[in-house]
């Protein structure tokens, strides 16, 4: 049996996120669930949006996918209930899991859409306690707490993380490219005080694709392009940040790049590396004069689900610096079936590799060791 550790699920909110944690007055403004034409809505002051899609397909036959479900009842119960969650990952030999938003997106980015700034605070802070009081207070020794934070503002942003370390957050929920979202980039000094803060607490920042990135239309083609190509994001988004003043004023700093697999790196490395030689001078790299790949090996972790291809060359990169990733509950996620497909990914890769990409690199980067005792009650030989 495969002892896993996934860095990569989702929470598909429960209804009761906001509305349980804000004063009765605000309940109509903050986000909760209506009835409206046949379906359940998520709406708040200002907006709307249905519960789910592609985002909640676990447990069910891919030749019913589509932009269903519509209802959580449509669901299986682990995309929304902790303790059901928990069943799931248990059986399929997952002993700890790290779970990104849906509503708030993957860096609780669509709170800065809010035009009153005090309410977008208050949600912030309402997911953040969802998280550690209801979410992994189900199962405190498999839930990896990770926080989000108010991403228009860096002095909100660091009040508020300060707060969620005190509160036991393991890792920032954050922007892979804030620039998208028409905020500060990271070639500026502007989020420097935030990285500081992560660094300082051995913080990992994990920036999942998508997180900041402008909507992207798929008419005329074929939805599963852009799943298909979801790569290249990562590969942008890593190289601007390899690139930047930030892994290098902030050397320790740990980034985490969700979803965007690993099979693209080596040569994104080495493209970055031959640029940056051909143009460091006129574009004053030289001033800090650290190759991207340096950058990466030393500061970057990066994820997979099911990749053969990307594993051949992963001693071209860094093993210890690979994770391993369930998905759960979105459409590339290997659940229910997770052990048969790490027993076909890692059929060639010796042990002590397996055990590092599966459980043990990520154990060390969280700061979260795998219950002994959970392994011993759910694991199977």
């Amino acid at each position: 049996m495969f002892t896993l550790f996934s860095v990569d699920d989702h929470i598909v909110e429960p209804p009761g996120v906001w509305v349980d944690r804000v004063p009765a007055a605000l309940r109509d403004r903050v986000p909760h669930v209506v009835e409206r034409d046949g379906r359940q809505m998520w709406v708040w002051d200002g907006g709307q949006e249905p519960t789910m899609g592609l985002n909640a397909v676990a447990g069910k036959p891919i030749e019913t996918w589509g932009a269903e479900p519509t209802r959580f009842e449509d669901m299986i119960p682990g995309c929304y209930d902790p303790h059901e969650r928990a069943k799931d990952l248990l059986s399929n030999g997952i002993f700890a899991s790290v779970a990104f938003p849906t509503l708030p997106g993957f860096a609780g980015r669509k709170f800065q859409t809010f035009p009153d700034k005090d309410l977008a605070v208050l949600c912030v802070q309402a997911w953040n306690d969802f998280m550690i009081d209801e979410w992994c207070g189900a199962q405190p020794d498999l839930f990896v707490p990770m926080s989000i934070a108010p991403v228009w503002d860096v002095e909100l942003a660091v009040a508020e993380t300060r707060r969620m370390i005190e509160r036991g957050t393991k890792a920032l929920c954050w922007m892979e490219d804030p620039a998208n979202l028409g905020l500060p980039g990271y070639h500026t000094d502007y989020w420097h005080p935030l990285f500081a803060l992560c660094e300082d607490a051995g913080l990992p920042v994990c920036m999942h694709i998508g997180g900041a990135l402008p909507s992207v239309t798929l008419d005329g083609t074929v939805p599963m392009v852009e799943i298909a190509a979801a790569f290249a994001h990562a590969a942008r988004s890593s190289v601007n940040m390899m690139v930047s003043p930030i892994p290098r004023v902030f050397p320790d700093i740990k980034l985490v790049w969700s979803e965007g697999g690993i099979g693209w790196i080596t040569a994104a490395l080495e493209r970055a590396d031959r640029q940056w030689e051909r143009h460091k001078y006129w574009t004053h790299l030289d001033e800090v004069d650290v190759l991207p790949s340096a950058v990466a090996k030393r500061n970057m972790w990066f994820c997979m689900i099911e990749e053969p291809l990307g594993l051949q060359y992963r001693h071209d990169f860094v093993v210890d610096h690979i994770l391993w990733e369930s998905d759960y509950p979105h459409a590339d996620t290997p659940f229910p079936h997770t052990q048969a497909a790490c027993k076909a990914l890692f059929e060639r890769v010796p042990q002590e590799e397996i055990d590092a990409i599966t459980h043990g690199n990520a154990e060390a980067l969280f700061g979260f060791p795998l219950s002994a005792a959970l392994i011993s009650r759910y694991g199977v030989n």
